[in-house]
C-alpha cells in the first residue's frame, strides 16, 4: 500500500513543476502588487488591510508621476541608455572580432583584464570620475553618463561576442577573401550577420543595465534626471507618494519587459552560446 501510494504521489505531483510554479509566483506576485498598487487612490495603496484588486481602478498615481516631471526622465534615459548601446555594441563587435578571429598578441592578458573591469566595484571609481567629469565640466551633461556606461558594460559585450566569433567556420572567412572582400566588408557583410543573438544579447543587457543604474545618474546628473534618480526625488520632506513611487516603476519597467519578449530567442541562444564556447 506504501508503495502504491509513493508512486501514484509521484505520478500526479511533479517535483520540477512544482518548483517552476514556486519561482514562478515568488517573481510574479510582487510585480502584481506593483501593477495593482498603481491604479489604487492614495487612500486606497496604505489601506489597512490590504486591497488586493485595485477597487475602484483610479489613475491619479500616473498623473502624478507625469506632474512631477517622469516624462523628462523617460527621455534622459532614454538618451544615455540608447546612445551607450549604440557604443557598446560598436565597439564590442570590433573588439570580439579582434579577439576571436585575428592573430593579436596578448589575447589572455586582455581578456582578463576585461574580466577584471566587469567585476569592479562600481561605488570604487565614482569619486575619481566625478572629479573628473567636474574638471571637463561634464557634469550634469549626457556624456557624464553614457562614457562610464559604455566602460564598464563593454567588457561583457566583449566575452558574449568573441565567443560568437569563435564559433563561426573559417571557411566563410576564407571564401570571402577568395571573391575579394576586404576585412571590413567580411566583418559586415558574413560575420556580423552570423552573431545576431550574440548582438541582441549584449544590447539587452546594456540598455536594461543604463536604464536602471542609480549611483553614478544620481552622481554625475543634478539636472538631467534619469528614471531611477527621478524616482527617488518624488515627495516631500513628510509626504511619501507610495502611488507614484508604484505608477512610474510600471512604466520604467514595460520597455525592459517588451526587449525581453520581443528578443527572448535571441538571449536564450546568445547566454547559451556564452557559457559553452572560448
Amino acid at each position: 500500500m506504501s508503495m502504491r501510494f509513493q508512486h501514484g504521489w509521484r505520478r500526479w505531483v511533479n517535483i520540477p513543476t512544482v518548483g517552476s510554479v514556486v519561482i514562478a509566483l515568488f517573481v510574479l506576485l510582487p510585480l502584481y502588487w506593483m501593477l495593482a498598487s498603481s491604479f489604487k487612490s492614495q487612500g486606497n495603496v496604505s489601506a489597512s488591510p490590504p486591497q488586493l484588486f485595485p477597487i475602484p481602478i483610479a489613475t491619479s498615481s500616473y498623473n502624478q508621476a507625469f506632474s512631477d516631471g517622469f516624462g523628462g526622465f523617460i527621455l534622459n534615459s532614454f538618451v544615455v541608455a540608447t546612445c551607450s548601446t549604440a557604443l557598446v555594441l560598436t565597439l564590442g563587435i570590433l573588439a570580439g572580432y579582434s579577439l576571436g578571429r585575428l592573430p593579436v598578441r596578448g589575447k589572455y592578458p586582455v581578456m582578463v583584464s576585461l574580466l577584471m573591469i566587469s567585476v569592479f566595484p562600481t561605488i570604487a571609481v565614482v569619486p575619481s570620475l566625478y572629479v573628473a567629469m567636474r574638471t571637463i565640466g561634464w557634469l550634469n551633461t549626457y556624456q557624464a553618463l553614457i562614457l562610464p556606461y559604455t566602460a564598464f558594460n563593454l567588457p561583457f559585450a566583449i566575452w558574449i561576442l568573441r565567443n560568437y566569433f569563435l564559433g563561426i567556420s573559417r571557411s566563410m572567412e576564407e571564401s570571402a577573401r577568395i571573391d575579394g572582400a576586404g576585412a571590413v566588408r567580411t566583418l559586415v557583410q558574413i560575420m556580423v550577420p552570423q552573431v545576431t543573438p550574440g548582438i541582441f544579447t549584449a544590447g539587452v543587457f546594456t540598455f536594461t543595465a543604463a536604464w536602471t543604474e542609480f549611483l553614478m545618474a544620481l552622481s554625475f546628473d543634478f539636472g538631467k534626471k534619469t528614471i531611477p534618480v527621478g524616482i527617488a526625488s518624488f515627495g516631500a520632506q513628510f509626504t511619501v507618494p507610495y502611488g507614484a513611487y508604484f505608477a512610474a516603476s510600471v512604466l520604467a519597467t514595460v520597455p525592459i519587459a517588451a526587449l525581453v519578449i520581443i528578443f527572448r530567442k535571441a538571449v536564450s541562444s546568445g547566454l547559451t552560446a556564452g557559457s559553452v564556447k572560448g
